[in-house]
């Protein structure tokens, strides 16, 4: 593992033209797109870390008449910001990464599935893929992007519950196998992919897959888009390589006087300062969908536990009971030792319930509520005590 330095890197944001890189990507056959994710070490942006060029090739290898790209915009995650400014700033390159995933499945409609908070952005938006549609004609691709609203659930950021949603049905998880690129949107081949990650894709056809790989580590190939928020003087969005401590994170970010950092949104996990040279932000380490939250020593790591455990409480969609009855008995338990009608020990009960949740629940909500709820406890138990 090598160690790598806090670094800006200019993709994401940088200004391309469009119909350059997909003209050159339309001379490739559709495996040799794929080949080129493959070999750049691409993974999921969102969080989850699944290789990019991995999915395209399970969904290109189904035998289909109808396939789909889904952009998934829903960015839900508290403390994450970044895709609302990629959207903004850049999204002829969501759109052109769509084009591409589409030419590499064999898809002819992609969706954007647009956090209901992002509603201002649609205008925009429908302006630029009118020009896009135009662009796709224009070079005899047959690929239409069509827009879909959220409607504020959380849930919604989960793939098969925004499938769900796009279809007009409550937005719940489904079960699974099968998975998204066998039986996806209308139960066809699909391919669901983060904001984040589809513009990457425009800049491997761009650069190449070398110039990706060369950033960050054997486990975390590439960049990544960083929404910085909390005690800092420097909030913001950045792109950086991946691969730093958390350490070499918080000189550049922290004001001080850090003494955690939530890696991850409230499904995320909360480093402590005395783990800081050690955790590397990265698949190896603790990985992020963006959020990057660091608190002083002013917080109550109390309230900031009460508050994600009362955000996962509303926000869990109620269909499986380790999910629906366990984020109620994490949020009831920590309260009830703070008032000292339970003892400390009871702290340790709490935690095997949210180890169980991580096996039990049907989705990533309920099975990443440990996560933060783990590692708060188990290195601030002092502030939940007393």
């Amino acid at each position: 593992m090598r160690n790598i330095p806090v670094k800006r890197v200019d993709l994401i944001f940088e200004k391309v033209t469009c119909k350059e890189i997909f003209l050159k990507t339309l001379e490739l056959k559709p495996e040799e797109i794929i080949q080129s994710v493959i070999e750049s070490g691409l993974k999921g942006r969102g969080g989850a870390g699944f290789p990019t060029g991995l999915k395209w090739q399970f969904a290109a290898r189904e035998k289909s008449n109808e396939k789909y790209i889904v952009c998934n915009a829903d960015e839900g995650e508290p403390g994450t910001f970044k895709d609302r400014e990629i959207l903004d700033e850049v999204p002829e390159k969501v759109f052109c990464g769509m084009a591409i995933a589409s030419r590499a499945i064999g898809a002819k409609v992609g969706y954007i599935y647009l956090r209901g908070e992002y509603k201002f952005l649609v205008p925009k938006l429908e302006a630029r893929l009118n020009e896009f549609h135009k662009l796709m004609k224009s070079v005899g691709h047959d690929f239409k992007i069509l827009l879909r609203l959220g409607s504020g659930a959380y849930i919604c950021g989960e793939e098969s519950a925004l499938f769900e949603s796009i279809e007009g049905k409550r937005g719940e998880p489904r079960n699974k196998p099968p998975y998204p690129t066998k039986a996806g949107l209308f139960n066809k081949p699909t391919c669901i992919n983060n904001v984040e990650t589809l513009v990457y894709t425009v800049m491997i056809q761009k650069y190449g897959a070398a110039h990706f790989k060369d950033l960050g580590t054997k486990d975390s190939r590439g960049s990544k888009v960083f929404s910085v928020s909390g005690d800092t003087p420097k909030a913001g969005i950045y792109e950086l390589e991946l691969g730093m401590s958390v350490q070499e994170f918080v000189d550049v970010f922290g004001d001080g006087d850090t003494k955690t950092v939530q890696v991850g949104g409230a499904a995320g996990f909360c480093v402590p300062r005395k783990r800081f040279d050690e955790t590397i932000i990265g698949f190896e380490g603790v990985p992020t969908g963006g959020s990057m939250k660091l608190f002083n020593s002013s917080r109550s790591m109390y309230n900031v536990l009460h508050n994600y455990l009362d955000f996962f409480t509303e926000e869990s969609c109620g269909q499986c009971t380790p999910c629906r009855v366990g984020c109620q008995q994490l949020l009831k338990g920590i309260e009830a030792v703070k008032k000292g009608e339970k003892s400390s020990k009871y702290l340790d009960e709490l935690v095997k319930l949210a180890a169980t949740m991580k096996l039990a629940a049907k989705c990533g909500l309920g099975q990443s509520v440990g996560n933060a709820f783990s590692s708060i406890v188990e290195n601030f138990k002092e502030e939940i005590i007393y």
